[in-house]
């Protein structure tokens, strides 16, 4: 009834599922930084997420914390759990999950997976997934994990349907105040839950990604901001405020302060995409004051 892929890709760990079962990402993942990522799923045991993670940080393998967990477990024919930690990756899917019920493990030089599934359509879903995340190679994490998951989905998925997907993914240094959230995203119900997922993950990247893209605030991309700034009617944008100023008070009001940026100690701004999103604002910021989270679109503007 779910599937799911569980990895690592250098310091950064992560799962991603999506089931025909209500708040998958209630129940499926969990992650600790720098230990290891699971999933457990088909009849779920929820304690297998505490005791691989502790087995893990002890310094075992995935494979060896997997093995004794399903040995202590009198419901073993009738789970399915995917681990990765340092020490590699292992799936387990009983006898007793609903077919087509399976896995596939990998490694590279700094990464590794598990995928699985169970009441899929076939095996091309956790082969899709397999093939979506090796060929996402160099992506971030959890891109490459939406990947997979949306692969697996174009396959068939669920045999009985879409309902709730979640992803949950840390990476040191990366997300809101630089916590190491890379994402944290569920969709609890939701006819097309996968697709919702990608929606929020690509509003999750705007608002808390790291600044790309950048250049100098300077130039003629000093004057275009400056006259956007102006368009979107931005606090003091003129003469007696810096554009430095007001683009940043601009960036905390629309909720894009994670997109700050320095070329050396330089206020900078992305050239690629910054004066078009910025543009963009002209027509929300009339219905900002009521709906502040969602008045931004995808204007990627860094100092």
């Amino acid at each position: 009834m779910t599937f799911s892929i569980v990895a690592r890709d250098g310091d950064a760990w992560g799962v991603v599922v999506a089931s025909k079962f209500l708040s998958a990402g209630a129940v499926v993942p969990q992650v600790e930084m720098g230990v290891g990522a699971v999933a457990t799923q088909a009849m779920a045991r929820v304690a297998y997420r505490g005791e691989l993670l502790a087995a893990l940080a002890r310094g075992e393998s995935a494979q060896a914390a997997l093995d004794a967990a399903v040995a202590a477990d009198a419901g073993r024919g009738d789970r399915q759990v995917g681990v990765v930690g340092d020490g590699g990756a292992a799936s387990w899917t009983g006898p007793g999950c609903m077919p087509w019920a399976g896995g596939r493990t990998g490694e590279g030089v700094s990464s590794a997976y598990a995928i699985q599934g169970n009441i899929l359509v076939g095996p091309e879903v956790v082969e899709e997934m397999e093939r979506a995340w090796l060929a996402s190679a160099g992506d971030p994490l959890d891109a490459r994990l939406l990947a997979a998951l949306l692969a697996g989905d174009a396959a068939g998925g669920d045999a009985r349907g879409r309902q709730s997907a979640a992803i949950l993914a840390y990476e040191p240094g990366t997300g809101y105040d630089r916590c190491g959230v890379l994402a944290d995203l569920r969709v609890d119900d939701h006819p097309d839950a996968p697709a919702e997922l990608a929606r929020i993950h690509s509003l999750h990247t705007l608002y808390f990604g790291a600044p790309e893209g950048v250049a100098p605030l300077e130039g003629e991309l000093r004057e275009e901001v400056t006259g956007l700034l102006v368009q979107v009617r931005a606090r003091s944008a003129d003469a007696a405020e810096s554009v430095e100023a007001t683009l940043e008070w601009w960036m905390g009001e629309v909720n894009l302060e994670t997109r700050h940026a320095l070329v050396g100690s330089t206020p900078a701004c992305s050239r690629s995409c910054g004066g078009r999103r910025l543009s963009a604002a002209r027509a929300s910021a009339r219905s900002r004051r009521g709906r502040r989270c969602g008045s931004t679109r995808r204007r990627r503007v860094r100092r």
